[in-house]
């Protein structure tokens, strides 16, 4: 018997965007993220995405640093959880405690 391998479309982070966990809501779409550079950043939900997005402590999403304040950012992506398996197994995730 074969064994179909499952394929997923996962979208990955381009240029300077960054893997990350949310670690605390803040309230007003902002929270606090821990990402894979091991850097804690004060990130926020743009008002595009508001609707659209909706986030809860341990989930994985993309951010974007922001080029002034590198320690602050926006929330691009959030990933489901099928993706965030495809993405531990295929080495993308770095955090031992997903």
């Amino acid at each position: 018997m074969e064994q179909k391998k499952e394929e997923f479309r996962v979208r990955l982070p381009r240029g300077e965007e960054i893997i990350g966990i949310v670690e605390q809501l803040l309230g007003c779409r902002k929270m606090y993220v821990r990402c894979t550079d091991g850097v804690v950043r004060h990130c926020r939900v743009p008002g595009r995405f508001a609707r659209r997005i909706w986030v809860k402590p341990k989930n994985v999403i993309i951010i974007k640093p922001w080029p002034i304040s590198k320690d602050k950012g926006d929330v691009i992506y959030k990933y489901t959880a099928a993706q965030v398996d495809w993405l531990r197994r295929n080495g993308h995730l770095k955090f031992e405690d997903i």
